[in-house]
């Protein structure tokens, strides 16, 4: 793990990224130049590295100066390289580059129908979901987004929250819908035998919501279904953050789990 800024490294995360959003030379979610002037001007791009080789890569920019804060635009790794903690690697550099220079918060987008990406942010991170937002993006030209609205959670990374430390220990914040089932959570969107989105109630103090088991393949083999599940997780989930819903967690098993907001 290394921090980036010569030209001929820039370049190579520009097709890195190509090669993991498969977007072709004509539209790359980033060009070397821009990362060039971001380095420049002092914010983040680090590269994962194995045996001489870019795996991973991940750049940001900083928020106003009141905020304290650093968005992290975007982070990807190779598929052969997944499952070896490359991308919690990268997190984990970019958390002590910040903190060294005095920013207490990390921000970045996510697509909530991604289940590996919602516990990866959520439960091994100790992320906290603070807005949905629908269609962020707009149209993206890529292989993986082509087809999709471009619906995002947004996270706030509290860097010195407690849950935040032990995460980075390796100490996950650990959620089980199933408990929350048997404690009277209701289930306010599930899968039916079919595999497409059930709406169900929301009107528990503790509510649970299901995303696909992979919606990346659903978008190649029913797009039909996958666009479903982008509304139903859109007008369920996003409505209950809306309406002020704390995400308390996520179950690798595929659940959302919510608290709602007391009301008088």
């Amino acid at each position: 793990m290394r921090p980036l800024d010569a030209v001929g490294e820039l370049e190579a995360v520009r097709r890195l990224y190509e090669h993991i959003w498969r977007t072709g030379e004509n539209n790359p979610p980033v060009t070397a130049d821009l990362l060039r002037a971001m380095t420049k001007a002092g914010s983040y791009v680090s590269g994962a590295f194995d045996d001489g080789e870019l795996v991973g890569a991940c750049f940001g920019f900083f928020s106003p100066p009141a905020r304290e804060a650093l968005h992290s635009h975007i982070a990807g790794v190779l598929a052969h390289v997944q499952g070896r903690n490359v991308g919690f690697a990268l997190k984990l550099h970019q958390r002590a580059w910040a903190m060294l220079r005095g920013v207490g918060e990390i921000c970045w987008t996510y697509d909530p129908l991604v289940r590996r990406n919602a516990y990866f942010n959520i439960a091994k991170l100790a992320a906290d979901p603070a807005e949905y937002l629908a269609n962020f993006y707009g149209p993206m030209d890529d292989d993986i987004n082509r087809s999709d609205a471009t619906d995002r959670v947004l996270v706030r990374w509290r860097l010195e929250a407690p849950e935040v430390k032990a995460a980075c220990d390796g100490g996950p914040r650990t959620t089980d819908a199933g408990a929350a089932r048997a404690a009277g959570a209701s289930v306010a969107l599930s899968a039916s035998a079919a595999g497409g989105p059930v709406a169900g109630r929301a009107d528990a103090r503790t509510v649970i919501v299901g995303v696909p088991g992979d919606v990346e393949a659903l978008r190649a083999s029913d797009p039909a279904c996958a666009a479903e599940w982008r509304a139903a997780v859109r007008e369920v989930l996003g409505g209950l953050i809306a309406d002020g819903a704390r995400v308390r967690g996520f179950d690798r098993t595929g659940w959302y789990v919510l608290d709602r907001r007391e009301t008088e």
